[in-house]
């Protein structure tokens, strides 16, 4: 039986690294948690990355704790004999499994839920959430085996698209109360995955502090129009495609500026394309920035551009966060017809939407919004509103909120 409210049940989060500048979302999802009064242990699987850090990071209440070995070897190897010598059974029994996966770093995950496990045993939590099915998920399966402490994680796009291993994936949501994504399109793919799992996935919409997102129109206009994409620089953000688009429209005479705020592993590629063509004076890439530079830069926007596409390994978006804030600051977006995007944004009405892999599409969409005032004014009206009456972050976390702490019938 759960701990009942009053008398505080703790629950503990599970995150492959703690804090992460592009999972805004898992802070977001936190700290409303915690306005509810819910208590949080978080868990980091990984070290902080060397990034800029959200500002909001340091209004959580909730105590982190790394499980990563760097640093903490030896208390891991310490905490496993531990376990090992109060819980023979279930530690061996266990870490066979674990191995049975076959999975690169299974073993490390295994000897991290041992280490998670002793933590729990002196300061238990009631609850486990892990957030990606890679790395914190399997942590929170295997602490589960060694404690019975029940667990449910949100799956997102990566880790079940590209970075996922069919049977472990099928143990993890077995093993799970409830399954949690972002998206219909990620449900149906879960089901595929694992069928006859009796309405255990859910899907809860990402939710927004609508706070942060300030309205206003008419919006300040620039000398040149800005067309903004928020990105990590990888191959299913499709921003290759916005090159090769801004490279047509300012051939059609138009002038503007692109801004791509983000970073990753395309960086070079992509600004090599960028001199290529001869686009260092309209094409910024402006690396990594904190969140609150992002808002700003939402406020200066003429048109957000995420032109996602699946990429070659099978990677995709299950539901780009960037889209919902920029709807929620009023500027309005054109993406591409992929997964959950759909979902999301509905062409003509509160968007527009052009094929992924289709650069003459996406420029004619982008000069759509360039050259009629009207057309961005619509859009982004009943953007905003649409994600006003869904995606609010405490109406999430309320659904969330009933898992963790599910009432007595």
């Amino acid at each position: 039986m759960h701990t009942p409210p009053e008398q505080g049940p703790q629950i503990g989060y599970v995150v492959s690294t703690w804090p992460r500048l592009s999972q805004t979302f898992v802070l977001n999802e936190v700290l409303a948690l915690e306005r509810c009064g819910l208590s949080l242990r978080i868990f980091s699987t990984k070290a902080p990355c060397a990034e800029p850090v959200n500002a909001k990071v340091a209004q959580v209440r909730a105590p982190v704790a790394c499980l990563n070995f760097r640093g903490h070897r030896s208390a891991i190897l310490l905490a496993n004999a531990r376990i090992a010598r109060d819980l023979p059974r279930r530690y061996f029994r266990t870490m066979a499994r674990a191995l049975r996966y076959g999975r690169p770093n299974i073993l490390w995950r295994f000897f991290q839920a041992g280490y998670l496990a002793d933590l729990l045993r002196r300061e238990p939590v009631t609850h486990l959430h892990a957030h990606f099915t890679t790395g914190p998920t399997q942590v929170s399966m295997f602490t589960h085996e060694l404690l019975d402490v029940p667990y449910s994680f949100t799956a997102h796009a990566r880790d079940i698209y590209a970075d996922t291993h069919p049977a472990l994936l099928r143990a993890e949501m077995e093993g799970a109360q409830v399954v949690v994504t972002v998206s219909e399109y990620n449900r149906e793919h879960l089901r595929r995955i694992k069928p006859n799992l009796n309405g255990k996935v859910r899907c809860i919409d990402y939710g927004l502090d609508l706070s942060e997102f300030s309205f206003r129109w008419p919006r300040a206009s620039e000398a040149l129009p800005i067309i903004l994409a928020v990105a990590r620089l990888v191959e299913k953000k499709g921003l290759g495609d916005l090159i090769l688009a801004a490279d047509i429209l300012r051939k059609r005479g138009h002038s503007f500026r692109v801004e791509i705020i983000g970073d990753g592993n395309l960086r070079k590629a992509l600004k090599h394309q960028v001199v290529e063509r001869g686009l260092q004076d309209c094409v910024t890439l402006l690396g990594a920035q904190p969140h609150e530079k992002v808002r700003l830069a939402y406020e200066r926007a003429s048109i957000f551009v995420l032109p996602c596409v699946v990429a070659t390994d099978g990677d995709r978006d299950g539901l780009p966060n960037v889209l919902l804030e920029a709807m929620a600051s009023g500027v309005p977006v054109v993406s591409t017809t992929v997964v959950g995007i759909l979902e999301l944004i509905e062409c003509e009405r509160d968007g527009l939407l052009v094929p992924p892999s289709d650069p003459p599409a996406l420029a004619n969409a982008m000069e759509r919004l360039l050259t009629d005032a009207d057309l961005r004014d619509r859009l982004a009206r009943a953007a905003r509103s649409k994600i006003q009456d869904r995606f609010s972050i405490d109406g999430s976390a309320k659904k969330l909120l009933e898992f963790f702490i599910p009432t007595e019938k």
